[in-house]
């Protein structure tokens, strides 16, 4: 069997979405469910400007208390090289910029076009390696814009070679708008794999805007992608990209793939418990999900160990 990686990165793409701001000590209360559950990685927040996204004021006082539980990689996301440099003093073990490949998304996200940004990657790149920091390189926006349209994949492919020459260690393609399908992401997979190595392109960030956002992960399983990022219950989208609602929901992505007879090492049954810790923090808030409201399968074990 297959070991496949789940990011969850409902505290940050999940709750940066949202007006309404968890408090901390929920916050620390679904990390660590979470952890206790399998989940191996989570993303626990960004480091911008409170001013911009309040929701993320606390990310500091979350790697701190994320590291503490053994065994789970602690990441998050970085808007620059100043937001780099915050995160490394934190003390994450990874940390992921966006570089959008849509220049119109790129200046509305982070106010700096693509020269700009690639100029970031490197700096953030020097950062990394100095304080032994993963850094990996979120292609958002790859699959195409709401607000550009088409994004040409040869430029997708062009842009990550110049940000591997800039120093990222890693890609992930990220479905920002929840335009993808599965062709796409088979025929982008490949191509960027070509240009930048296959270890260098490991992970798939996909929405479930349109509805296919699992077939989209099969796609990429075919692929030979092995990490996807997911968020509880749905949360999330990007709040700079209209109508980009719908992240891929953490509770069917595990069903799915366990089901399949894939390694993700998450009980399913304690995730689904998860969600109350959100719905108590943040009543009201609708969380997606099918397998929520269907349950796991009755003939679960037997299926997955014929």
């Amino acid at each position: 069997m297959t070991d496949i990686l789940i990011s969850e990165v409902g505290p940050r793409d999940g709750l940066q979405s949202i007006d309404r701001v968890m408090p901390l000590e929920a916050k620390q209360r679904w990390i660590a469910a979470e952890a206790a559950a399998g989940v191996k990685e989570i993303e626990v927040g960004s480091f911008v400007p409170p001013k911009l996204l309040p929701q993320m004021a606390d990310t500091a006082e979350l790697v701190s208390f994320a590291k503490g539980i053994a065994g789970l990689n602690v990441v998050a996301l970085v808007p620059n090289a100043k937001g780099a440099m915050n995160a490394a003093k934190a003390g994450v073990d990874g940390m992921s910029i966006p570089f959008s490949m849509s220049e119109t998304h790129s200046v509305k996200n982070v106010r700096k076009d693509h020269p700009a940004m690639l100029e970031e990657i490197a700096a953030a790149a020097s950062i990394a390696k100095e304080h032994g920091v993963h850094l990996a390189v979120g292609l958002s926006t790859a699959f195409g814009c709401t607000m550009e349209g088409a994004v040409s994949e040869d430029q997708v492919v062009r842009l990550a070679e110049q940000a591997a020459k800039a120093g990222a260690q890693e890609f992930s393609l990220s479905d920002t708008t929840g335009y993808a399908d599965p062709a796409q992401v088979r025929r982008l997979t490949r191509k960027v794999k070509t240009a930048v190595g296959d270890d260098m392109l490991t992970t798939l960030h996909l929405h479930n805007t349109r509805g296919l956002g699992l077939a989209n992960v099969v796609a990429g399983l075919e692929e030979g992608i092995t990490t996807f990022d997911a968020s509880l219950g749905g949360l999330g989208g990007c709040p700079f990209a209209p109508g980009a609602s719908g992240n891929l929901v953490t509770e069917d992505l595990v069903l799915m793939l366990n089901s399949m007879g894939l390694k993700t090492g998450i009980d399913l049954e304690a995730l689904l418990k998860v969600r109350s810790i959100v719905e108590e923090a943040l009543p009201g808030e609708p969380l997606y999900g099918f397998t929520p409201d269907a349950g796991p399968m009755l003939d679960y074990d037997q299926r997955t160990a014929a």
